[in-house]
């Protein structure tokens, strides 16, 4: 059971970095981002259609991630302690 709590860790780790870091990115190209608003008059047409607001995935995709991603670092701290035993 401890090798499954400190994959599920590792887990919750991985996700936690991965929406930090979306987030982070956001925060950075909104800081960062300049509108051309003469340009955006000439292809106005065009402009309702290029931004999608919410979410675009379902809800279990990130379920189905957190149960990969635990078996995944299961698998890798088993590596990990073969190796260190063989090495030890």
């Amino acid at each position: 059971m401890k090798l499954f709590f400190q994959a599920a860790i590792g887990s919750i780790a991985i996700h936690v970095i991965y929406f930090v870091s979306i987030l982070v990115i956001g925060y950075i190209k909104t800081v960062n981002f300049t509108p051309d608003i003469e340009e955006s008059w000439n292809r106005v047409d065009s402009l309702q259609n290029e931004v999608a607001f919410g979410m675009t995935s379902s809800p279990f995709f990130f379920l189905f991630t957190f149960i990969g991603m635990t078996f995944f670092c299961v698998m890798i701290i088993v590596l990990f302690r073969k190796v260190k035993g063989a090495q030890g």
